[in-house]
């Protein structure tokens, strides 16, 4: 139900009752695998890990909830190896990934402009696969983010027109390498759409 307000409400209060990370143990719980192989995949980049408030190495709601809904759809299908499988998906699409095919031709990739260039070159990867499940999930995050002041108005409105255009036209607009996208691009509801692997490639190659 891409259009109903309500369930992401209702999310995001769950969400922020269980917090923005949880303990490896419980994700590994969630995700039916052994701490051993969650720890092995997060050492091997394909699972994101960020420190908590207090500290600790954990792994992120949102890429805990991703992995989830990825492992459902595999069983769905009948297939084996589940958690396996998904993170197999994402090391593959980064080995095929030219990052430097997705900057400007010519342009210095060291100094000042690093962290736009990179986000340049993650929304043009992510724009080659965009399909509109992935436009209805960035605007679900957007209207999580307005429900707890997470983003100025004036990009959430900008950003709400955006995603509400025909996917070809989305396509063009996170991929422009223009001053209006770049500075929408700093706020992206995109984020974390692209897989671990695939994030990291492109933070390695554009210096």
């Amino acid at each position: 139900m891409p259009g109903n307000r309500d369930i992401v409400a209702v999310r995001s209060r769950l969400e922020e009752d269980l917090g923005d990370t949880v303990s490896r143990r419980l994700a590994a719980s969630i995700l039916g695998v052994s701490h051993t192989a969650l720890a092995r995949w997060a050492r091997a980049g394909d699972l994101p890990l960020v420190y908590s408030s207090s500290g600790r190495e954990e792994v992120p709601v949102s890429a805990l909830l991703d992995l989830h809904e990825a492992v459902e759809q595999e069983r769905a299908s009948g297939r084996r190896h589940l958690l396996e499988a998904t993170l197999s998906y994402g090391r593959e699409r980064a080995s095929r990934l030219r990052v430097r095919d997705l900057l400007p031709s010519g342009i210095d990739t060291t100094g000042h402009g690093r962290a736009e260039l990179r986000s340049l070159a993650y929304h043009r990867a992510l724009a080659r696969r965009l399909r509109q499940p992935m436009i209805d999930d960035a605007l679900h995050t957007l209207w999580k983010w307005r429900d707890q002041g997470k983003v100025d108005s004036h990009y959430a409105d900008r950003w709400e027109e955006v995603l509400r255009q025909p996917v070809a036209e989305v396509k063009r607009i996170i991929s422009e390498d223009a001053t209006s996208a770049r500075d929408l691009r700093q706020n992206s509801p995109f984020a974390g759409m692209l897989s671990e692997a695939e994030r990291r490639k492109i933070l390695e190659e554009v210096r």
